[in-house]
């Protein structure tokens, strides 16, 4: 792909996230998109031939600029199922803040929009590995609780970190990020962990 083709794919994908975060729910078409970028609807679909496939390049476009990967190093270096367990919440958790605009879009679009739906069950996915990743280090250090298989545990930590979780202890009952943080490391511990 030329150097010009990549400017206009990542003007594109800036464009969708601007959008989205903005967007409270309303759909955000690939019309809208293209006036945003400065270009026309046709050029947008040369980029994108879907608008399925323009939203979770947009979510995945998001990850690399947060740099999710270096986020999550600490998780994925830790020497315990332990340390892994209680870095993976701590890099997720004070991640969702940042990524608020764009999930609670998709949250809200996912109901009457497959293509929003589509992307959003892509990241969550990403979500759900790291999830697992954690149980089975767990699982490896023989820490895991015997009162779950490894796929309950994943669902239950997959579970308690969802954004809407997030949304409704920090939104709802006031509870401050540091908080949220320190009471959701010590919940998933006494649930999974003997």
């Amino acid at each position: 792909m030329s150097s010009k083709n990549l400017e206009t794919r990542e003007r594109i994908l800036e464009s969708a996230w601007t959008l989205l975060a903005e967007s409270h729910a309303s759909a955000v078409r690939m019309s809208d998109i293209a006036k945003r970028t400065g270009i026309s609807r046709q050029a947008v679909y040369l980029h994108f031939p879907t608008r399925a496939e323009l939203l979770i390049a947009t979510t995945r476009y998001i990850d690399q600029v947060k740099d999710i990967d270096k986020r999550l190093a600490k998780s994925r270096s830790a020497a315990s199922g332990l340390e892994r367990l209680n870095a993976y919440v701590e890099a997720w958790g004070n991640y969702i803040p940042e990524i608020y605009g764009v999930a609670s879009a998709l949250i809200a679009m996912q109901a009457k929009d497959d293509e929003a739906g589509a992307a959003w069950a892509d990241r969550m996915g990403a979500v759900r590995h790291g999830c697992e990743a954690a149980v089975a280090a767990l699982k490896r250090d023989g820490t895991l609780t015997q009162s779950l298989s490894t796929s309950e545990a994943t669902d239950l930590l997959w579970c308690q970190l969802s954004v809407e979780n997030w949304e409704h202890l920090r939104y709802g009952c006031g509870w401050s990020q540091t908080r949220y943080i320190k009471v959701m490391q010590q919940t998933v511990r006494k649930a999974l962990v003997d």
